[in-house]
């Protein structure tokens, strides 16, 4: 008796969709109810929400899952509350409190505390993260009761602005690269001021040029009449990546461009990453302007070009 064909669920579904992730679901969670709501085979996230955490969460259909490494490596746009006199177990509100200090920071010693966080320094990832260590997440072994030496990881903050600091709880915006940990800062920052910090809320504003104003929720989503209607929320790579220029190659360059080689272009900028075009392949993927006129292939869209 011949095996049974494993049955094939969704459909062949291509796009990117910005999803504003809701509180007190992780985002694999998010991801699978937007699967389910389009109907679509094949699906992945761009780099994990914490439940807690609200905001831009790119999701990836299809062929365009391929992209998700380049959204979950790109910079990230943050607000954040963070409560200081009070640390918790998991860096952040749902987590056991551990210590309580009363708090008689002044913004001025906020600010200078906060100095040290801007720019090129080194980040501990915190106990509760999925970063595995011999092949086991550490925060499987959180739960187990056990606290490990994690290794230093070079996190770069771009901007970091103080929105609001009411004696207690500070409100800050910020700009990193990623792999950056804002449980991590608030509780650095709480170890700084000598009273301990969690985060009492995280919204994620921006993913590389992405803006969650453009984002969807999943009530927003689910209330369209059928998958056909919830796929047109969807949108193609290269709209993705709009805040790059747009570049159109030859069809010749396009063709050494996808095997490797720096070509050469016109009206390139000075400097940067750039959207590729060419006549007849349509988008190529995403080039660094590496010299005068020329440019080299940094991620590309995996499609075939032909010469004349």
């Amino acid at each position: 008796m011949g095996r049974r064909r494993r049955e094939v669920r969704g459909e062949a579904v291509d796009g990117i969709l910005l999803l504003d992730k809701p509180a007190g679901i992780t985002s694999n969670g998010a991801l699978q109810d937007a699967r389910k709501l389009l109907h679509a085979r094949k699906a992945g996230h761009t780099g994990s929400l914490d439940p807690i955490a609200t905001g831009l969460l790119p999701l990836c259909f299809g062929k365009t899952t391929r992209w998700s490494g380049y959204f979950l490596g790109s910079d990230k746009h943050y607000k954040t509350r963070i409560r200081l006199g009070e640390s918790t177990d998991t860096g952040d509100c749902e987590g056991k409190i551990v210590s309580q200090t009363q708090v008689t920071v002044t913004k001025q010693q906020l600010l200078s505390a906060l100095d040290s966080f801007r720019g090129c320094y080194t980040q501990i990832p915190p106990m509760y993260s999925a970063i595995k260590v011999n092949g086991q997440p550490l925060y499987k072994l959180a739960r187990q009761g056990k606290e490990i030496e994690r290794e230093g990881r070079e996190v770069v903050v771009k901007s970091l602005k103080v929105l609001s600091f009411d004696g207690q709880d500070v409100e800050l915006e910020l700009v990193s690269t990623s792999g950056f940990y804002v449980r991590s800062l608030a509780h650095d920052l709480g170890q700084a001021l000598s009273v301990g910090g969690h985060v009492v809320a995280l919204r994620r504003l921006g993913v590389a040029g992405l803006r969650v104003e453009n984002a969807v929720t999943l009530e927003e989503l689910g209330a369209l009449v059928d998958p056909a209607a919830r796929r047109r929320k969807l949108c193609a790579v290269d709209q993705s990546l709009i805040h790059l220029p747009a570049v159109e190659l030859s069809v010749d360059a396009a063709f050494y461009l996808c095997r490797g080689q720096a070509v050469r272009a016109r009206n390139l900028p000075p400097k940067g990453s750039v959207r590729l075009y060419s006549s007849g392949a349509g988008f190529l993927g995403i080039g660094s302007v590496s010299g005068q006129d020329t440019v080299t292939p940094e991620r590309l869209s995996g499609g075939e070009v032909k010469t004349g």
